[in-house]
């Protein structure tokens, strides 16, 4: 059963068929796609095939993404999960966004807050690593404010329209 958090403010709950709009409106934005490694969305279908891929790696235990949902609102303001999760290894990367119209607000924080906690206290992890494009100054701040620490450079490592960017590599320690 997928496992439901609850912060202060907000819902990391599944994402359902019903989340292709908030999908859609996060992934076609590109404020949200220009430090994420992924091209933007040109239709509802690639929201739809997010969805799908998002269970599939639940399914798997490769990953657990949660839709990140106000508290009283209906409709997603971003996504927050882990990928790259390996339960041998006992790890996994972090990896989040949040629609541009919630940015500055805390949101990410909290949420990041929860996950860490359920990553470390339920599913048993030791290490969650996050890789963040070296210009994405939000995110590196956000890390580093919450105890990460940067382990290095990877060069060349992530494309975004096509050209290369260098990225941090941050891990955090149970």
């Amino acid at each position: 059963m997928f496992p439901n958090l609850e912060t202060e403010r907000l819902h990391l709950r599944e994402l359902t068929v019903k989340d292709i709009d908030g999908i859609y409106d996060c992934f076609s934005n590109e404020k949200v796609t220009r430090y994420y490694g992924q091209e933007q969305l040109q239709d509802r279908e690639q929201a739809k095939g997010f969805i799908t891929f998002f269970s599939k790696n639940y399914e798997e235990k490769r990953g657990i993404r949660w839709g990140i949902e106000m508290k009283g609102t209906e409709g997603i303001i971003g996504t927050i999960g882990l990928n790259a999760w390996s339960p041998k290894h006992k790890r996994a990367e972090i990896g989040y966004e949040i629609h541009p119209d919630y940015w500055r607000k805390g949101y990410a924080s909290e949420a990041v807050k929860e996950i860490l906690s359920y990553s470390f206290e339920v599913l048993g992890l030791t290490r969650i690593g996050a890789v963040v494009f070296i210009e994405n100054q939000s995110s590196n701040k956000l890390l580093l404010k919450l105890g990460f620490q940067q382990e290095g450079i990877l060069r060349n490592y992530m494309y975004q329209d096509g050209e290369p960017y260098d990225t941090y590599v941050y891990s955090l320690l149970k």
